[in-house]
C-alpha cells in the first residue's frame, strides 16, 4: 500500500510578467500571472519556477480530504469482459493510495447511482480495515444498465457534503456516452456541484464522448484524459489519487480588483492547461471579482489577464489591476489574502518599448491559439470540411513546433502527415486510429511553460 504523510499547508507567491508600456492611445494591457505554491506537497516534487514576490503562508493545519470514486458499471463495461476487471483493479489501487484518516466512498454508476461502500449514506475513514472492506465490495461490481452521469455526480456531492474536510474530490470513470439523461440534466448536476468539489474525469476505451468528459472536468476544476487501454487504468487511478492526496488548501480564488474606468476583457488559466475563467467570476465588492482555481498542493500555474484601460497621455501611468490570491471568508470572517501582484500601465512615446511583446504573454497567446485550432481542425475533419481541417491542423503543427510543445506535436503527427513544419503545411492522414484522434482532442488544452 502506498503510504503518504498528511499534506502540508503550502506557501503562495504571485509574480506578474508584462510589458507595461503603451503607445499614445493604447488601451489593452496583458499580463501573465504566475501563482506558485510550495511546501504543500507530500512527495517533494521537482522545484517550481522561482518567485520574486515574498511568499505568504496559510496559517493553521493542512486541510482534511474526502474522496468519492465513481466507477462506470453500465452494460458496455462488459465489452470486453476484462474492462470491468481492470476498472475494479484500478479502483482498488486508488483505495490503496488513500492516506489514513481520509474520508472516502465508492459509487457504482449506471442509469442510476448506487453506493458500493460504505453504503450507509456517509463516508468511511481510510485505515487498513476500511480499505480491505472496500476492496472486498469491489469484487461484487458487475456491468449492466445505462449511463446517467449526472446522477453519479449528485450522489457524490451528497456523500462529500457529509464530510467536515475542506478538500473534497471526485474521481470519475466512464466508457460510454451519457445516453440515459438529457444534456440539460447533466449540466444542472454540474452547476449544482460546481464549487462544492473538484473532479478528475477519465474516459476508458474509445466509445465515450470527449466533450462530455472534458466538460465535466472543466466545470469541476479537475483534469480530463483518455485511457485507451483499460489495462493502464490502475496506473492512472493511482496517479490521480496521489495528486488528490497532495492538496493542502481548497477553494482558492484569484481576485481581480480594477480601478474606475478599467474593464476586464478576459481571465484564463494558460498552464498547465488552457481553461477559460472569465464567465466564472463572482462579485467580491466594489470593482472586484473572484475567479475559482480549486485546490492547491505543491505546484505552479499561469493565468492570462487582459484588461482595457482608459486613454491617457504620454508620461502618465496607472495601476491597471491588482491580483490577489485569496481564500474566501469562513463563518462571517474576512477573506484571507495569500499573496498579491500588480498590473501596471505606462504610456510612452518610445516605440521600441511600447511595441515589444513580453515573452510570457507571447508564448501563452500562442498556446491558447494552439488549443483552439486543434479543436477547430478536428471538428472540421469530423464534419467533412477537409480543407478547413488541413488549414487549422497545419497551423497547430506550426504553433506546437514554435513553442516547443513536443507532446502535442507527436499527437498531431498521428493525425496529419507533416510536409513543412515552418509553414504549417500538412496532409490529412487517410486513416487515423480513433484512439489517436480522441487523445489529441482530449489533450489539446495541455500547454508547456515558457522556456527559461
Amino acid at each position: 500500500m502506498a503510504n503518504f504523510a498528511k499534506s502540508q499547508v503550502p506557501q503562495f507567491s504571485v509574480d506578474v510578467y508584462q510589458n507595461e508600456y503603451l503607445p499614445e492611445g493604447g488601451r489593452e494591457v496583458n499580463a501573465i500571472v504566475t501563482v506558485t505554491s510550495t511546501g504543500g506537497g507530500t512527495s517533494g516534487g521537482a522545484p517550481l519556477m522561482g518567485a520574486s514576490a515574498s511568499p505568504s503562508s496559510v496559517p493553521g493545519q493542512a486541510a482534511d480530504a474526502a474522496v468519492v470514486i465513481m466507477v462506470d458499471c453500465s452494460g458496455s463495461m462488459d465489452y470486453p469482459p476484462t474492462k470491468m476487471r481492470n476498472a475494479r483493479d484500478a479502483t482498488a489501487a486508488a483505495i490503496d493510495s488513500l492516506r489514513d484518516g481520509v474520508a472516502f466512498a465508492v459509487v457504482a454508476g449506471t442509469h442510476v447511482a448506487t453506493e458500493v461502500y460504505p453504503g450507509d449514506g456517509k463516508l468511511a475513514i481510510a485505515d487498513r480495515r476500511t480499505r480491505a472492506r472496500a476492496k472486498e465490495e469491489l469484487r461484487r461490481l458487475t456491468a449492466g444498465g445505462g449511463t446517467a452521469i449526472g446522477t453519479w455526480l449528485r450522489l457524490a456531492d451528497r456523500l462529500l457534503a457529509t464530510s467536515e474536510g475542506t478538500i473534497r474530490h471526485g474521481i470519475l470513470l466512464t466508457d460510454g456516452r451519457n445516453e440515459h439523461e438529457s444534456p440539460e440534466d447533466l449540466r444542472a448536476s454540474l452547476e449544482a456541484s460546481s464549487g462544492r468539489f473538484t473532479c478528475d474525469a477519465r474516459g476508458v476505451g474509445t466509445d465515450w464522448e470527449v466533450k462530455e468528459v472534458t466538460g465535466i472536468a472543466s466545470a469541476l476544476l479537475g483534469t480530463a484524459d483518455i485511457v485507451a487501454n483499460p489495462a493502464e487504468l490502475a496506473v492512472d487511478f493511482t496517479s490521480m489519487m496521489v495528486n488528490a492526496m497532495s492538496k493542502g488548501v481548497a477553494d482558492v480564488a484569484l481576485r481581480l480588483w480594477t480601478p474606475v474606468g478599467v474593464q476586464i476583457k478576459y481571465v484564463k488559466q494558460v498552464a498547465p492547461t488552457v481553461e477559460e475563467l472569465t464567465g466564472r467570476r463572482t462579485e467580491a465588492g466594489p470593482r472586484a471579482g473572484d475567479y475559482p482555481t480549486g485546490s492547491w498542493g505543491d505546484e505552479s500555474r499561469d493565468y492570462h489577464v487582459c484588461v482595457q484601460v482608459p486613454e491617457a497621455g504620454i508620461g502618465q501611468e496607472m495601476l491597471a489591476a491588482r491580483v490577489s490570491l485569496i481564500i474566501p471568508a469562513v463563518d462571517g470572517g474576512a477573506p484571507q489574502v495569500l499573496s498579491q501582484g500588480l498590473v501596471r500601465a505606462v504610456w510612452t512615446d518610445d516605440m521600441v518599448a511600447s511595441t515589444s511583446m513580453n515573452p510570457q504573454v507571447a508564448h501563452y497567446t500562442g498556446q491558447a491559439e494552439l488549443a483552439q485550432v486543434i479543436q477547430q481542425g478536428l471538428d472540421a475533419r469530423k464534419s467533412g470540411d477537409f480543407d478547413g481541417a488541413t488549414a487549422k491542423l497545419g497551423r497547430a503543427v506550426q504553433l506546437a513546433a514554435a513553442s516547443g510543445n513536443e507532446d502535442t506535436a507527436k499527437l498531431l503527427s498521428k493525425v496529419v502527415d507533416v510536409v513543412d513544419v515552418a509553414t504549417g503545411t500538412v496532409r490529412l492522414k487517410a486513416k487515423v486510429a480513433e484512439a489517436d484522434e480522441m487523445t489529441l482532442e482530449t489533450r489539446s488544452t495541455k500547454t508547456v511553460r515558457v522556456k527559461k
